[in-house]
C-alpha cells in the first residue's frame, strides 16, 4: 500500500516479494551495462575469480530498488533521492539465485522549513535464497507528507 511520510518509523522493517536471476537475464545486463567476462560469458566466467557467471553488483542494487518500488510503499509519496549514501556488495549473486529485500528505515527526518522536503533513509539488506545477505545498501529517500 502506498504510504507518507508519516506512515514511517525508524526501526519499521518492509519485506519484498522475491525475483530469481537466470543466465539470460544476467549476460543481458553484463552486455549492456558491465561488459566483463564473468557478467556476459558462461565460458569465460570458469576462469575469474568468481569460477562461474555472477550478476554484475549494480544489477543486484537494481533489482534490489525493483523489489522494494513493488512494494508500492512510495508509489504515491516519492520525490526522488538525493543519492546512496553506502553500497556494499557481500557475496556474488549466481545464476538461478533468488532475491528478496528487507526494507529497514533507520532514520525519519521532517523538513527543516516550511515546504522543504520530508525525508526517510533505508537500509536495504538484499538475501539470497539460503538467507545469506549478498549486498546492504543505504540511502535516504525523499517523501511526500499526507495530503490534508
Amino acid at each position: 500500500r502506498p504510504l507518507y511520510f508519516e506512515d514511517f518509523e525508524v526501526d519499521q522493517v518492509y519485506e519484498t516479494g522475491s525475483h530469481r536471476l537466470d543466465a539470460e537475464e544476467i549476460i543481458e545486463f553484463g552486455k549492456n551495462y558491465a561488459p566483463l567476462p564473468y557478467h556476459t560469458d558462461p565460458e569465460a566466467a570458469k576462469d575469474s575469480s568468481f569460477g562461474t557467471l555472477v550478476a554484475a553488483g549494480y544489477q543486484t542494487a537494481a533489482v534490489t530498488f525493483g523489489l522494494f518500488a513493488r512494494t508500492g510503499a512510495l508509489s504515491v509519496s516519492g520525490m526522488g533521492s538525493p543519492g546512496v549514501d553506502s553500497l556494499r556488495w557481500k557475496r556474488p549473486v549466481k545464476v538461478g539465485d533468488t532475491l528478496r529485500v528487507l526494507a529497514n528505515i533507520v532514520e525519519c527526518s521532517p523538513a527543516a522549513k516550511e515546504g522543504g522536503r520530508d525525508a526517510v533513509r533505508i537500509r536495504y539488506d538484499t538475501l539470497n535464497q539460503d538467507d545469506d545477505i549478498v549486498m546492504t545498501l543505504t540511502s535516504l529517500h525523499f517523501v511526500r507528507r499526507r495530503p490534508e
